[in-house]
């Protein structure tokens, strides 16, 4: 086939907030309120980043006998170059589904959607690349997702990011590929300084990429196996400018639920515009609760709960009363390749199945976010997390350590029949 070329131009906080975790882990680092925002997709097991050597199957029944791929390389930018290409790849009977050129000051780099006979290996492939002119080629297995071609995609990526400000770091995850994304703050939560500022315009360092977060303070992205062109850096770009232009915005969508006593509740996404709310509830919270949520000592709710409820470090859905008091809250956070799972119900409304209605929508939305695997920090003595996370259904891995307690559940295995959150009646969602 000929080639059709395509060229569209459309994250872990430094400062370490202590004093809410203060236990550490050697499988990881701490539990603090969340110190990245990636939104990526853990690799499958026995996958690594980077180039692979070893062709995938592909879901598709129809192409089980082939494979797709994606490759880049960089060629000399003068005719004939990337016919050469071609005539290599189709010597291997190797189809050419899409092609994306990357302008360089001195060549190109051209990135391939392939599909090649499934005996075919990566490395054969790069081979034949490599003696056809490409220089620098990367591949690595593709699915069917990456049919989509470049612009359908990124005008998909730019709408869910203007529905949710939540959503810039995973879109910034899907636009770019595996990497990792960091959001430092202007402002360090716990104090100290600030992150180095960037040029309005941002900066491009091979392997790295720094922008001018919209809240202040800086985005990085960092794909140490690959290097960022210009072409993907004014793609980031445009979309975090456009996340700056729309402002703070989460989706005003909510239901309302029926207590076993007839109370109804409304559960619905959160944000810092819901702080002096939250801060109330943390001075409603008995010592024991706060104890249970945190830790240790909470030290001053309003300078991490503004961290927490920010989209630009995961989720977070509130239980509100009738009378508009905020009675509960559930987090969802970005916390490097991981993602984290919080919750805090005020005393007088616990027992209630309120946790269990938050945490199965949380993970609903970890899901949603192509999460492999929550976690939840709590202490062994907290039964009610404990058992709010067995009431998943979902395989569960617990680790203990002087009594923390993480308990990890898989999200991409089968979901067993469950009753769902105790006692909670659902109406029409307005």
């Amino acid at each position: 086939m000929t080639p059709n070329k395509s060229d569209v131009t459309p994250v872990k906080l430094a400062a370490l907030f202590r004093a809410a975790f203060r236990t550490r882990w050697t499988r990881r680092h701490d539990h603090a309120p969340p110190t990245g925002d990636t939104g990526t997709r853990p690799l499958p097991d026995g996958e690594q980043a980077g180039p692979s050597d070893h062709a995938s199957r592909t879901s598709d029944p129809a192409a089980a006998e082939s494979t797709l791929w994606r490759l880049r390389t960089t060629v000399k930018d003068e005719p004939g170059s990337l016919a050469a290409l071609c005539t290599a790849l189709a010597a291997h009977r190797v189809d050419i589904l899409s092609l994306q050129t990357h302008p360089l000051a001195d060549g190109t780099v051209d990135e391939f959607l392939l599909r090649a006979p499934g005996t075919l290996e990566g490395a054969e492939i790069a081979r034949a690349v490599a003696g056809a002119g490409g220089a620098d080629t990367w591949i690595e297995r593709a699915d069917t997702h990456d049919l989509v071609d470049a612009p359908t995609r990124v005008l998909g990526l730019a709408t869910r990011t203007a529905l949710d400000a939540a959503e810039l770091p995973l879109a910034l995850r899907q636009l770019l590929g595996r990497c990792t994304i960091r959001s430092l703050p202007a402002v360090p939560v716990g104090g100290g300084r600030g992150p180095e500022g960037v040029p309005v315009e941002g900066a491009l360092e091979d392997t790295v990429m720094r922008l001018r977060a919209p809240e202040g303070g800086v985005i990085t992205v960092e794909r140490p196996y690959l290097p960022f062109t210009p072409t993907e850096f004014a793609r980031a770009r445009a979309l975090v400018e456009l996340d700056a232009r729309l402002g703070p915005r989460v989706p005003r969508g909510q239901d309302v639920l029926t207590l076993p006593e007839g109370h109804d509740i409304t559960v619905r996404r959160a944000d810092t515009g819901d702080l002096r709310a939250a801060v109330e509830m943390h001075e409603r919270c008995s010592p024991r609760t706060l104890s249970a949520r945190y830790h240790g000592p909470v030290g001053d709710a309003d300078r991490y709960l503004n961290h927490l409820l920010s989209p630009r470090y995961g989720r977070t859905l509130a239980v509100q009363t009738a009378s508009g008091r905020i009675v509960g809250l559930g987090h969802l956070l970005w916390d490097g390749d991981e993602t984290e799972v919080a919750l805090l119900v005020e005393d007088a409304w616990q027992r209630r199945g309120i946790g269990g209605e938050l945490l199965e929508r949380l993970v609903a939305m970890a899901a949603e976010a192509g999460c492999a695997s929550v976690y939840a920090v709590t202490q062994s003595s907290n039964t009610g997390m404990v058992a709010a996370m067995r009431g998943l259904g979902l395989p569960l891995d617990y680790q203990i350590e002087e009594g923390t307690l993480v308990v990890t559940a898989r999200l991409d295995a089968p979901v067993e029949e469950t009753d769902g959150a105790v006692g909670l009646t659902r109406a029409e969602t307005p």
